[in-house]
């Protein structure tokens, strides 16, 4: 949504290629991985066992390296834009053999769990007011404006809510801001994470 008057646009959504991704690392039980390093998602994935299905493509190792270059890949660019891998050939992950014999074994309950996430996103975003958070992102910016005695700069700020363990926000410079989808129900912790971003921005 973009504002009267206003340069600045915001979006904000969950993704599910991201959800998908997500899965697929605590499937994997891959800890630590990617930039930044989320927590676990919740409710949370069963960890199997994927020696045998990587071991012909790198092992785990090469499973680890795979994933992290595919979430850059992912955070590299506009999230709506991502492509999500589709059987049967998956052609999102060419060239990432071992990620692609995991997402082979496992679309099937990825699909279901990102759809089932997108779904109760859907619903806790409206119990809470249509463009709730977009308004009080512009209001953020206003602020900040008055703070500044000037108009904001033009920037673009991508917000994806997911299914964390953890309350909090990650800035992913220089457009996107990874979020806890609970984060947004305590206005101070929100304003915490948000204003620090907007005032680098603006």
């Amino acid at each position: 949504m973009s504002y009267p008057g206003y340069s600045t646009y915001f979006t904000v959504d969950t993704s599910q290629v991201l959800l998908v991704a997500l899965y697929l690392r605590d499937c994997a039980g891959l800890r630590g991985v990617g930039l930044p390093a989320l927590p676990p998602v919740v409710p949370s994935v069963r960890t199997v066992e994927t020696r045998r299905l990587t071991e012909p493509a790198g092992g785990d190792t090469a499973l680890r390296v795979e994933w992290e270059a595919w979430w850059h890949s992912l955070l590299g660019g506009r999230i709506s834009d991502a492509v999500l891998p589709l059987p049967p050939r998956f052609e999102a992950l060419d060239g990432m053999e071992a990620l692609k014999a995991l997402m082979r074994a496992h679309v099937g309950a990825a699909m279901d769990w990102a759809e089932e996430r997108c779904a109760e996103y859907a619903l806790h975003a409206g119990a809470r007011g249509a463009d709730s958070m977009e308004y009080l992102l512009a209001r953020i910016v206003q602020e900040r404006e008055l703070e500044l005695g000037r108009a904001a700069r033009h920037f673009t700020l991508q917000v994806i809510e997911l299914p964390l363990g953890v309350h909090r926000a990650w800035w992913v410079e220089p457009d996107k801001l990874l979020m806890c989808q609970e984060l947004f129900d305590d206005e101070r912790s929100f304003r915490s994470y948000v204003e620090p971003v907007v005032r680098a921005l603006a």
